[in-house]
């Protein structure tokens, strides 16, 4: 009884931790529609904001906890309502999901930034003395850490509770939740309830974060991820309350805490298990519960009676391009293409050779993003650890058993393939936000469990040594001299990817999956297999990530798990949708681009890394007014100026302007935008 209380009872301050997320993710999500993944940053913010006040700058504790938790959390909650989700309130899932997402990414990565990287030591606690016992229950020592966790978490909590059932800004929080639109018919102001709900769940958050602070030996100003994992633990006690009941939520996370600890004293101590499967439990959770509980299926899906009033998106911008300026489009990539070729062979230093190299690799990477997010409309967040697979099978292959590194490239793209297909048979049933979330589980499950055994990527440890391509033809790759003679090969490979994409996008497949992202309903109706097409999207993309990830092994020559963590997943999908997930170039533009970013960091001082990412998040918010990508959108701006100048030269000339017709690119975007099935998506209206 004395060992099973010594593990149980840490684990109920742990579960109120997560309690605190998965109160504010509910209380966000039914009072705004909001699925907010920023949480985990702002819970992040606040205990770096009263670590740094109350350790560092010598604030009382009171002082520090007032700025951090009741004034930056709340306010980073309100500036997110007022300059991002309330002109976005008819968008799809996805874009509000982005949104989040680059939030996500960017204000962690801009702390190291501003403030430095250095690890704090000196940790701060809000309320009792984590380091002394206070009394003894069943012979198991209370700390400060558990009292204080717990009283505050069950005080706030409860407090919550009242103000719903018992306060008019409760009243009216339920009311805009059944339907914003009634309830500002019946004299609600639902800009102002859903700024309460935002302020009031960013507080949670805060407090969360702050609350964290005592049980953490060290805050590394460039490590959010044990953050983002108490946002998904408490994600998951709201999917157990089925995002509806606050007490619930609190009772399924002190749940989830007490059986991870628990876990600890059953699982063999030391091993994977135990250091593994027990972190990764609240994901598995997540994943069952996901698909046995039918009320979460359609979480994306409005049950506002009104919601059929909402104006038509307006198209993307890159739909209204002049079809004249295709074809100087399509070769002038080509000649572009060619050029950097040339450039490789003669003048290129060699110190961009290796970042070019890379690029070649993400963009392999990025095209599976293409794949399933700019053609099928699926978000997942799992691509990284799909590339995971191909570049560990690779590696292993390469490493134990000889095996020609590209061959055991597509050995190990097969590999991710049946992967993917195993994560799209359970998923079948799930689509939008769920399936979005069901990636996010298997990737840290990935990252925490699967990614630590020998067998696969040994973890930290990783695989030390990836071998290059011999030679082909008589041309060496893996000579001193041969990096520019790897940079074409990995070219050409990416050439032979991109190709394969374009023709999956052009066929009969990429039409089917077109009609898809517009109405699942409505390609049903057509005789189209949904699950036919999800799982072959999921194989491809899978494989194709799986080929990139053994080509990114190779160009390091080394590999570990974090080189395929889930946090580059969600980062690598955050820089593919800026530059645009729907055309095969956004794809390389994200690698090429993100490569050379990277490289031109190391000129500038040490404390800018990762502000690479910050750059790409902040193009995520505008996905929702142009889901096609910026970079699309501003090339679109720029040749539209430039069909202005033919149409100008036309009149002068006296002959009337060919009209303008949707481009592919154009109409793939219309879709992800939120289009319905149109003539163009029935089978067989194209060869594939």
């Amino acid at each position: 009884m004395s060992n099973f209380l010594n593990y149980a009872i840490p684990g109920i301050p742990q579960g109120c931790e997560y309690g605190l997320m998965a109160v504010g993710l509910v209380l966000t999500f039914r009072a705004t529609g909001v699925f907010n993944l920023a949480f985990a940053a702002q819970a992040f913010v606040a205990a770096f904001a009263y670590d740094l006040l109350n350790q560092y700058q010598h604030w009382p504790q009171w002082a520090a906890f007032i700025v951090a938790v009741l004034v930056i959390s709340p306010g980073i909650g309100l500036a997110l309502d007022r300059f991002l989700y309330r002109h976005i309130p008819t968008a799809s899932v996805t874009a509000k999901i982005l949104s989040s997402l680059g939030v996500l990414i960017a204000i962690p990565l801009l702390i190291p930034i501003i403030f430095g990287s250095a690890t704090r030591t000196q940790i701060a606690y809000v309320w009792l003395n984590p380091q002394t016992v206070y009394f003894t229950l069943y012979k198991t020592p209370l700390d400060g850490t558990t009292i204080a966790t717990t009283v505050i978490t069950v005080v706030v909590v409860l407090g919550l509770v009242a103000l719903f059932r018992w306060s008019n800004i409760g009243l009216q929080m339920r009311a805009v939740v059944e339907s914003r639109r009634l309830a500002q018919l019946e004299g609600v102001n639902s800009a102002a309830v859903a700024a309460t709900a935002w302020g009031l769940s960013s507080a949670l958050a805060g407090l969360a974060g702050v609350l964290m602070l005592p049980q953490s030996q060290t805050l590394d100003p460039t490590q959010v991820i044990s953050f983002t994992t108490l946002l998904v633990t408490g994600l998951t006690a709201a999917a157990l309350a089925s995002f509806k009941s606050i007490p619930k939520a609190l009772l399924w996370s002190i749940a989830l805490g007490i059986a991870q600890n628990l876990l600890v004293w059953v699982l063999p101590s030391g091993s994977v298990l135990q250091t593994g499967v027990a972190p990764a439990l609240p994901f598995v959770v997540l994943v069952i519960v996901l698909l046995v509980n039918p009320k979460l299926r359609d979480l994306d899906k409005s049950t506002d009676p009104l919601a059929s009033v909402d104006p038509p998106l307006p198209p993307p911008s890159v739909q209204i391009r002049d079809r004249r300026l295709d074809l100087p489009t399509k070769w002038g990539w080509r000649f572009l293409l060619v050029g950097f070729i040339v450039s490789a062979l003669t003048w290129l230093p060699d110190n961009w050779v290796f970042p070019f190299s890379q690029g070649m690799a993400f963009s392999i990477i990025f095209l599976s993003i293409t794949l399933i997010t700019g053609m099928a409309g699926q978000l997942s967040l799992c691509q990284v650890t799909f590339a995971g697979v191909g570049g560990f099978a690779a590696g292993q292959l390469a490493m134990h058993f000889g095996i020609p590194i590209l061959l055991g490239a597509l050995i190990g793209g097969t590999l991710a393939a049946a992967v993917g297909v195993i994560i799209a048979l359970p998923a079948l049933r799930l689509s939008g936000l769920p399936l979005t979330l069901v990636t996010l589980a298997f990737a840290i499950f990935a990252d925490q469990v699967l990614f630590q055994y020998n067998w696969s990527g040994a973890g930290d440890t990783g695989i030390p040594t990836v071998p290059r391509p011999g030679s082909i033809l008589g041309i060496s790759f893996a000579s001193p001299d041969g990096d520019s003679h790897f940079l074409i090969l990995l070219m050409i490979i990416l050439a032979l990817c991109m190709g394969a994409v374009a023709l999956v996008q052009r066929g009969t497949v990429g039409r089917n999956l077109a009609a898809m992202r517009g109405s699942e309903v409505g390609t049903s109706s057509l005789g189209i297999s949904l699950t036919r097409a999800k799982v072959t999207v999921f194989a491809l993309s899978a494989g194709l990530a799986g080929i990139g990830g053994a080509m990114f092994a190779s160009v390091q020559t080394t590999e570990s798990a974090s080189d395929f963590n889930y946090v580059l997943s969600l980062a690598y999908v955050v820089a593919v949708i800026t530059t645009g997930a729907t055309t095969v170039e956004g794809a390389v533009q994200a690698g090429v681009g993100l490569a050379v970013i990277e490289q031109l960091l190391n000129y500038l001082p040490s404390r800018l890394n990762g502000i690479q990412f910050v750059l790409f998040a902040f193009g995520t918010l505008t996905y929702a007014a142009h889901p096609e990508g910026v970079l699309e959108y501003q090339k679109t701006r720029w040749m539209n100026r430039v069909a202005r100048l033919f149409k100008m030269w036309d009149e002068r000339r006296g002959r009337s302007t060919p009209p303008i017709t949707p481009s592919p690119a154009g109409m793939a975007a219309s879709t992800v935008a939120g289009a319905s099935v149109t003539a163009s998506t029935v089978p067989g209206t194209s060869g594939g």
